[in-house]
């Protein structure tokens, strides 16, 4: 290049994934809470495992989107496709990436919009959250700086509400459960297109349309059995923990395969093998 690019279109990116992210925070922890406290108790399993199985299924959509995209050239629109000399298959090929941010972000938008229809609170069951009662934390002793109503008491009632959570054995040990779930999840589902497009020649459309079919929808597949299993046989906390602990022990030996599976190095001159 003879000079420097001085584009700054990636602070847009930034900026569109920030507010992405603080709209879909509140989806998960406000809408349990939400779910929990107006379901019936039986209920509450089913309705969480439809809500994680149909976050699985938005990935799975997006990688979708992704390979159609994929196929696409990055200009479209802007140059005349019969002046394209490359393919996809072509390692300078780069689609049209930015598509899906177009469309993904005007589906967000309309999908948004019916919760704004949402009724202030409802009626809660008789049966439902019987057990469920407030606990004071006015024990908690706290720094001044803290209590002063003058400075900010929300950090007063965030502090007491974090130290009861992170307090709870059994929460904490799941926490750390699914921080090592997720990492290991998240790293696979990174780097496997690109391990698909390296060592089986596949274009970036083919791999992303591959991983989209056949990863995500098991996932979703097995959150809902999951959810049903649960309201089947009405299992407490201690029957969850048991039946939390199995499968994902069966998950981590049946992961062990992968050490067994691979395939050999590409010869590639003054990496694999000497340039002579």
């Amino acid at each position: 290049c003879e000079k420097e690019p001085s584009s700054y279109m990636w602070i847009y990116i930034l900026l569109g994934n920030m507010l992405r992210g603080i709209g879909e925070t509140p989806i998960t922890p406000l809408g349990i809470s939400y779910l929990d406290d107006f379901a019936k108790e039986e209920n509450v399993p089913v309705y969480v495992a439809c809500l994680h199985t149909i976050a699985m299924m938005g990935p799975m959509f997006g990688f979708l989107l992704g390979s159609l995209c994929a196929k696409l050239y990055v200009d479209i629109g802007f140059v005349d496709p019969g002046s394209i000399t490359i393919t996809p298959q072509d390692s300078r090929w780069v689609g049209a990436w930015w598509l899906g941010f177009l469309i993904g972000g005007a589906t967000s938008f309309l999908s948004a919009i019916p919760f704004c229809f949402l009724p202030r609170s409802l009626k809660k069951p008789e049966e439902a959250n019987k057990d469920k009662t407030s606990h004071g934390y006015s024990s908690v002793i706290m720094p001044c700086i803290f209590q002063s109503q003058l400075i900010c008491p929300f950090l007063s009632d965030f502090y007491n509400s974090l130290r009861k959570v992170l307090g709870n054995r059994m929460y904490f040990t799941f926490l750390c459960c699914s921080l090592l779930q997720f990492s290991g999840f998240i790293g696979f589902l990174t780097y496997k297109p690109k391990y698909m497009e390296q060592q089986y020649g596949q274009s970036t459309s083919k791999s992303n349309f591959l991983i989209g079919m056949t990863s995500l929808p098991p996932v979703g597949l097995g959150i809902f059995l999951g959810g049903l299993i649960m309201k089947k046989y009405k299992m407490g906390i201690v029957g969850a923990t048991k039946f939390s602990f199995t499968m994902s022990f069966l998950a981590y030996a049946i992961g062990l395969l992968h050490f067994f599976v691979g395939c050999d190095n590409y010869v590639v001159a003054g990496m694999t093998v000497s340039y002579e």
